[in-house]
């Protein structure tokens, strides 16, 4: 999100407020803290508590649950972009006997792995990780219930794995690369594995009286890159803009971007929720929503970002249930992108250096077979290929070094797009994975697989 700060109007930061103090007390929360991000820059803040006088600000702590687990898919993307790894490698290559080696890391980023959801007994979340010394003791004796690369199936045994890895190849406990690699450069001072005050007390609300009971706090050892750090949403709202935009000290836009691309499958009945490379995917009222949800005893969280909005929003409450944070946030940055809709960049033309006359020649109408696309010119020399009318496939193409075209998204993504020309240097037509676009349709003399009748086109 590019930064271009502008504060929201009273009546938006009153629908705000309205949320949260509704989500409050309806929720049954002891406190609750939001935030909203616009273009890069938080814009909002607003909290309620059950003790007049003591509502959390945006440097109260809460606990992240498994919004963590968002840290760790970066640290684990950043090795990848330094070539310390390869997403397709089997764990097995940097993590000796875990038993589950064969798995691929991006199986375990996108919970795929077919891993279970949980540690064995007693519940993990609750009771501290020395009783959980080991990687065996996290696995269990049956650590994959399900083949791996079939299905999504949720796991944080899974993240332990991830959290293992990153320590295994940097040298260093998950902690101490967190820090240096991500809470340094974004200026996350208050997100940290303990709590450091001021923090939210976690408690469990009695679902059926007005009462509630404080909420164990547990170091989870080695389930800590799974579910572990204390936030809050002063930085969760800096991490928000990060994972819309990426930052270089950090993970580059592209990774970032990667990050929120489906892995797998969603689960049966879940066709509005996938999951990338540690980012949920989701969508809600038109809206696509990426981030975490998270939940430990005593917390639940949440983080969105509408990358399309140019939009997110954090939610912390310190309930084990009763608030619905991830309905609550969707609802935060609904409000906002209705009351006020992101501005469109004022159109410009392209820069003098990017103006290419051999580019320009090749835009305007192609037809595959009797397809009719339009082909015009993108950012840095790419192109967009489009139908014209009717259904069809749209796709964005990069500008590759040795020339052609490399798809981006859609049916084409990762697909070669290349000119065809014939001796005298004339184009001929266009290849995209073997399918030819022409200038004409069906054009006797064209380069169409398995030729044109030399008749042409007849009437009945």
């Amino acid at each position: 999100m590019t930064s271009s700060f502008e504060a929201l109007l009273p009546s938006t930061e009153r629908a705000l407020l309205h949320r949260v103090a509704v989500a409050q007390a309806e929720g049954r929360a002891p406190s609750l803290a939001a935030g909203v991000v616009r273009e890069g820059e938080t814009v909002w803040f607003g909290s309620r508590s059950c003790v007049d006088g003591h509502a959390p600000d945006a440097e109260t702590q809460f606990r992240i649950g498994s919004i963590t687990k968002v840290f760790t898919a970066v640290l684990v993307l950043r090795l990848r972009d330094e070539g310390l790894l390869a997403l397709e490698d089997p764990l097995e290559k940097h993590l000796q006997d875990t038993g589950v080696g064969e798995v691929t890391i991006a199986q375990l980023l996108g919970h795929s792995a077919g891993l279970g959801a949980e540690t064995p007994a007693p519940w993990w979340e609750r009771t501290p990780g020395t009783v959980r010394p080991t990687l065996a003791d996290v696995l269990g004796e049956r650590p994959q219930p399900h083949p791996a690369g079939r299905l999504h199936h949720y796991s944080n045994p899974g993240y332990t794995l991830l959290g293992s890895l990153v320590e295994a190849l940097r040298g260093v406990s998950w902690e101490e690369a967190l820090r240096a690699e991500i809470l340094e450069p974004l200026g996350l001072r208050r997100t940290t594995a303990q709590p450091v005050a001021p923090h939210a007390g976690g408690f469990a609300v009695h679902p059926w009286a007005d009462v509630m009971l404080p909420e164990p706090s547990q170091d989870l050892g080695l389930m800590a890159p799974a579910g572990q750090l204390w936030s809050t949403v002063g930085d969760l709202c800096r991490f928000a803009a990060f994972l819309a935009e990426g930052d270089e000290r950090v993970l580059a836009r592209s990774s970032v971007e990667e990050m929120r691309v489906p892995a797998a499958p969603p689960a049966p009945g879940e066709a509005e929720a996938a999951y990338g490379l540690g980012l949920q995917v989701v969508r809600r009222d038109g809206r696509t929503f990426i981030g975490h949800t998270g939940s430990l005893p005593g917390f639940v969280a949440c983080l969105w970002v509408s990358v399309e909005d140019g939009l997110a929003a954090v939610t912390l409450a310190n309930a084990t249930s009763g608030p619905l944070v991830g309905l609550v946030t969707a609802e935060l940055i609904t409000i906002v992108a209705e009351a006020e809709p992101r501005l469109p960049e004022p159109w410009r033309p392209l820069p003098a250096a990017e103006v290419d006359q051999e580019l320009l020649a090749l835009t305007g109408s192609w037809y595959w077979g009797t397809y009719a696309y339009g082909l015009r010119v993108g950012p840095e020399r790419g192109v967009i290929l489009e139908p014209l009318r009717g259904a069809g496939r749209r796709a964005s193409f990069r500008a590759l070094p040795e020339g052609g075209w490399i798809g981006l998204d859609g049916y084409y993504a990762g697909e070669t797009l290349r000119v065809v020309r014939r001796e005298d240097g004339s184009v001929s037509h266009l290849d995209l994975a073997s399918f030819v676009f022409t200038r004409e349709p069906y054009e006797p003399g064209d380069a169409v697989p398995g030729g044109v009748e030399e008749a042409g086109w007849r009437g009945l």
